[in-house]
């Protein structure tokens, strides 16, 4: 038989561009998938336009993977409407909640610049203002998380930036987060909070008077546990430096892991309104036992700063604190050394080997989850002085069953102290 001597090359220029078409008439109701790093132009003028839009910052302009495709851009359209509802505010998204901060406060901040933050602020926050941000010149200060107004005394000529945090990361304190924007914006000083507790559902930061919302996508927006992201939303003033920042760092995000959070977004309302009412029932049966000395979760009319809460929340996510009396360490032994190991074992045993209440770092998703507090280092403004704290993520299983895990744990506590 005869053959084409140039068939091994046809056949690779097939594999190269068969079925690349598309349809462009197909519109489903989710949004699709666009895995690309590679984007395609008609002609070098028009490549050259994309780049002159891009270094502009313009929306849903792309020439890589790197900066946009439709999915990703879908899922920052949707943070603009949602987040900044009713502002003027622009979004990019970065591959986790930790690189969305760090690029929101390397985007904002210079050496000799003085930066206010929560002392309640999310640790690795406080790892890296106290590590890199130091290194490079940026001198930080923590405040009490409840100091309001106050902070005005705190602030210097060159403070640049204020960090706020609200609800607080373990101990849930609720800042007056208008109160100290108003301050600031009459001296001219950035503010950024971190709004991962309460959005996308409970809360609308730029209400409040915020420069911008830092997020934990990888929480409630993807809500399924499997996903990775974060974001930055910012007034449009504040676009050039955040957009300059991230390209210049390399921040991005997949297609693909968009399309997740996309996803577990249009189930958000009916997810988080679950957490909230598995949440406050936790928090109302915990607040009725006797080995705990206080709940920490606004929702509750105990909280100190419940008040606050229902001025600028509509509504509590499902994860909150709870701390343990310290009496319960001390009735067998006061030499602390002994303590410390009676405390160690407690925890030990209500954590461990619990059938709904996993031990897990994250937050955010279906599945409930358990972690110790341990805070004795991140805190120096207002260091921690109650007893033992135990953080609870309340996710969506029946209510039921997660306070009959929970019972077994205090009784597991029992079983340790009494061993």
């Amino acid at each position: 038989m005869s053959r084409d001597p140039g068939f091994e090359r046809k056949a690779a220029t097939r594999v190269a561009e068969a079925g690349r078409d598309g349809d462009a008439a197909f519109v489903a109701a989710s949004v699709g998938v666009h895995r690309a790093s590679t984007v395609l132009f008609d002609s070098l003028a028009a490549t050259e336009a994309a780049g002159a839009a891009v270094a502009a910052g313009r929306r849903r302009a792309t020439t890589y993977g790197t900066v946009g495709t439709p999915t990703t851009m879908a899922l920052m359209d949707a943070l603009c409407e949602i987040e900044g509802a009713g502002h003027a505010v622009r979004a990019s998204l970065m591959p986790s909640g930790l690189a969305a901060i760090t690029t929101a406060l390397l985007a904002m901040l210079e050496p000799g610049d003085h930066l206010l933050v929560t002392d309640s602020s999310y640790g690795p926050t406080r790892v890296f203002a106290d590590g890199m941000l130091a290194r490079l010149g940026v001198q930080t200060t923590y405040y009490d998380p409840t100091i309001g107004a106050g902070i005005e005394a705190l602030l210097r000529p060159e403070t640049k930036l204020i960090w706020l945090e609200s609800p607080g990361s373990y101990t849930f304190e609720v800042q007056d987060v208008p109160a100290i924007c108003a301050l600031a914006r009459r001296r001219g000083i950035v503010t950024m909070i971190d709004n991962t507790w309460a959005s996308p559902v409970f809360a609308r930061p730029f209400d409040w008077g915020v420069d911008a919302s830092v997020l934990a996508l990888t929480k409630y927006w993807g809500g399924h546990s499997d996903v990775l992201m974060g974001a930055v939303v910012v007034r449009e003033t504040l676009w050039p430096m955040l957009w300059n920042a991230v390209r210049q760092l390399g921040q991005c995000a997949s297609g693909d892991d968009a399309w997740l959070v996309l996803r577990g977004l249009r189930s958000i309302d009916a997810r988080m309104r679950q957490h909230q009412s598995n949440a406050l029932e936790v928090a109302r049966w915990l607040e009725a036992r006797a080995e705990v000395a206080s709940v920490l979760y606004p929702a509750l009319p105990s909280h100190p700063q419940h008040e606050l809460w229902r001025r600028d929340f509509s509504g509590a996510s499902g994860l909150l604190s709870f701390e343990l009396d310290a009496t319960l360490f001390r009735r067998a032994t006061s030499e602390p050394v002994q303590q410390a190991q009676r405390e160690r074992a407690a925890l030990a045993a209500f954590c461990e080997k619990r059938r709904h209440f996993a031990i897990g770092y994250s937050w955010g998703g279906f599945e409930s989850l358990v972690m110790p507090a341990r805070i004795d280092r991140m805190r120096t403004a207002k260091p921690w002085a109650g007893g033992p704290l135990v953080r609870l993520h309340v996710g969506l299983e029946d209510i039921a069953d997660l306070i009959g895990d929970l019972d077994e744990g205090f009784n597991a506590i029992r079983g340790a102290l009494e061993g």
